[in-house]
């Protein structure tokens, strides 16, 4: 103790120079025990010399902390960080999908459709549905139940991660996830001692009534509902398009009624543009309107014909952005909203608004400004190097349910209200 307290005293009274020097040699010494192998290290009960090998701290350093991990790192951080900083705060819990991790098993049918979904090449409600069940029909027939288990048991384990990688590739919709609840449902209830081939042949049949029944003679049933309420000298306005919608309109034309069509459209997507054409294509007089003239497109309309992306318990219709206002609009005019929705898409969830369970698109998508299929940017190009601009990209919105004159279903036309029956009688 006192020969600390005196080289302390030392080293007190030391001019700047002299302690510079004492400490260059301190270094000198420290980097020649490390040069030799040893490190020297002193214990909590008293000093001991002990021979290290470096070369475990140096390949670990290598692997662990080289520098190009460390730039990655910090270039995915300031990525984040500035995609963070671009979202508009008060849909920032709203995540925009960034394409999937296909580092996991996935079959190829699926990772096709993942990626079709991610691309906006697949859309449509009954359009997402009908391939998932188709990828996943396909799953099951390259499937083989692992030893030691039953098909009933390890199946939903092995369709969990195909299902991850869709949903990473878009958020799933209510009918995707009711139907792959039945899919699952379905297989529980397999037999265990049924044969794996037989199994998997009865789970295919299963697939194919599902899309049978509750999408494809459900479209027929709706269109022979929705006949009754188009008749001579009509004009009908539609939003976006919706395939029950535009199948509903092609065969009134097939029946020989006269009417006229207005469709009305909006950016980014501008789906509107494919039921128009197809409209035309059959010989109907149609007129298309953006979303801003809806008020002045809603004067000489008899009705109003819309689609659903998915039916809230409490009556509150979930469509394209864009649904509400035209509703809203509609009824302000005392012009009846109708509804063409299948059973499949009715869900338990209570909605009230928009703003809790949405789904955001692409914001660069806001960026063209382009009616072709050609690209165009506009004033919002480079909008990522302006600090103060944020881009909304949302992809639905809620009507509520008084704004809706009845719902076409394929059990009959129904008010919103009677959504909460039919989930619980036809369940």
């Amino acid at each position: 103790m006192p020969m600390e307290k005196k080289s302390t005293k030392d080293m007190k009274e030391m001019t700047k120079a002299e302690r510079r020097a004492v400490q260059e040699r301190q270094r000198a010494e420290k980097a020649a025990r490390t040069v030799g192998g040893t490190t020297t290290k002193k214990g909590s009960q008293g000093s001991a010399t002990s021979v290290v090998d470096n070369t475990s701290i140096f390949t670990h350093q290598e692997y662990s902390f080289t520098p190009s991990d460390s730039k990655h790192k910090e270039k995915q951080q300031k990525e984040s960080k500035k995609e963070s900083s671009k979202q508009v705060a008060l849909f920032s819990h709203l995540e925009i999908a960034k394409g999937a991790n296909t580092s996991l098993d996935i079959h190829p049918a699926v990772l096709v459709i993942g990626l079709q979904f991610a691309e906006f090449k697949i859309c449509g409600a009954n359009a997402r549905c009908i391939a998932t069940l188709t990828a996943f029909k396909k799953v099951i027939q390259d499937y083989k139940t692992p030893e030691g288990t039953t098909l009933s048991r390890h199946l939903p384990t092995h369709l969990s991660p195909q299902i991850k990688y869709l949903v990473n590739s878009r958020p799933m919709s209510v009918g995707m996830g009711n139907a792959i609840r039945h899919l699952k449902l379905e297989i529980s209830t397999m037999d265990i001692d049924l044969a794996d081939d037989d199994a998997k042949r009865l789970l295919c049949e299963k697939i194919d009534n599902f899309i049978r029944d509750r999408i494809t003679f459900a479209d027929r049933v709706i269109v022979d509902y929705g006949l009754q309420k188009i008749q001579d000298g009509d004009v009908i306005l539609t939003y976006a398009r919706s395939s029950v919608v535009q199948a509903l309109l092609l065969e009134a034309r097939a029946k020989g009624i006269r009417f006229k069509v207005i469709v009305v459209d909006s950016r980014p997507r501008l789906e509107g543009k494919r039921l128009l054409r197809r409209l035309v294509d059959a010989g109907i007089s149609c007129t298309y309107a953006f979303l801003h003239a809806v008020g002045f497109a809603l004067k000489d309309v008899s009705k109003v014909f819309l689609g659903a992306h998915a039916f809230m318990s409490n009556g509150a219709l979930y469509s394209r952005v864009g649904t509400a206002m035209v509703a809203m609009m509609a009824k302000e005019k005392n012009i009846p909203v109708i509804v063409c929705c299948e059973t499949y898409k009715f869900t338990e969830r209570v909605q009230l608004d928009s703003f809790v369970m949405n789904e955001q698109g692409n914001p660069e998508e806001m960026v063209n400004v382009s009616t072709t299929s050609t690209p165009k940017a506009g004033l919002l190009d480079g909008w990522l190097h302006k600090p103060d601009l944020k881009l909304l990209n949302l992809l639905y919105d809620l009507t509520p349910s008084k704004y809706i004159t009845t719902v076409i279903t394929e059990v009959g036309m129904i008010p919103c209200t009677s959504v909460p029956v039919i989930l619980r009688e036809y369940k």
